[in-house]
């Protein structure tokens, strides 16, 4: 079902066009602002420009580690402007630190670095598209159902160095079970063997959000495939650095890392 307007949000010192912020919106670390403003309008956070599509909706997401305030300021055609500050609640997250640890175990060595490093561009490059809105409107659903073993935000301290935050959800789950798209999109990256996180799929929903399944033990799409919400895109796998078979599901807004418990709903199906 398509999102709905909420109430607008005005500025005090105005009664000029505002920003209606729609359901999904979540004001915290790890969460999506889902906002409208008039057609034709520019939106900017912080001073830059986010995409707009033709009837003025438009999202930003909050990465673990955001400041507590963000701040959008739009643009109306007719020169009208407003500014409005937005609060971003802080989080905790669970820190688990261990220490003794073989340092091969903490640092692999420089071959197995460079790899990673090649992988990770491929990665961010596929979360980069700006594409027009394709999934992101409709809401999300579970790509599958499972016991939850690890959520976002979590990490650990290894021999006093931080590695880095866990960005997903670990869902428990038997290798060869179906998983499906979240949402419609694009496929941006399809691949059976990337160092830490094995079968991987990036699906684009437009916007700047992208879903990633990780560990997969069988892929279904291939880069450029263009998916709907619930199309079968592979299976449940433990391939990669994984101690079992596992779904770890992620969420991103560009760069943002976005919390999955956020945007999903709250049952699973």
């Amino acid at each position: 079902m398509a999102l709905t307007l909420a109430p607008v949000v005005s500025t005090a010192e105005s009664d000029a066009p505002s920003i209606n912020l729609l359901p999904g919106t979540r004001l915290q670390q790890g969460g999506l602002l889902i906002g409208q403003v008039a057609p034709g309008a520019r939106v900017f956070r912080d001073g830059e420009a986010l995409p707009v599509d033709a009837s003025g909706r438009f999202v930003t997401g909050f990465h673990r580690d955001d400041p507590d305030t963000v701040t959008l300021r739009w643009e109306m055609p007719d020169g009208q402007a407003g500014e409005r500050v937005f609060p971003v609640t802080q989080r905790e997250y669970d820190i688990q630190r261990i220490d003794g640890l073989p340092s091969s175990m903490v640092s692999p060595p420089q071959a197995v670095i460079d790899r990673i490093v090649a992988e990770a561009d491929r990665v961010k490059a596929a979360r980069a598209h700006q594409s027009p809105a394709m999934g992101i409107f409709e809401g999300f659903i579970w790509p599958v159902s499972g016991r939850i073993t690890s959520v976002y935000g979590s990490q650990r301290i290894l021999n006093g160095k931080p590695r880095q935050p866990h960005y997903g959800l670990d869902i428990a789950a038997e290798t060869g079970r179906p998983i499906r798209a979240s949402a419609a999109g694009i496929v941006r990256l399809a691949d059976t063997d990337l160092y830490y996180t094995g079968g991987t799929v990036i699906i684009d929903h437009g916007m700047g959000v992208s879903s990633t399944y990780l560990h997969m033990s069988r892929l279904d799409v291939a880069v450029g495939d263009r998916v709907e919400q619930g199309a079968v895109i592979g299976a449940v796998g433990a391939t990669g650095r994984v101690t079992g078979a596992h779904l770890c599901f992620r969420y991103n807004w560009f760069d943002k890392r976005l919390d999955p418990a956020l945007l999903l709903p709250d049952a699973q199906p």
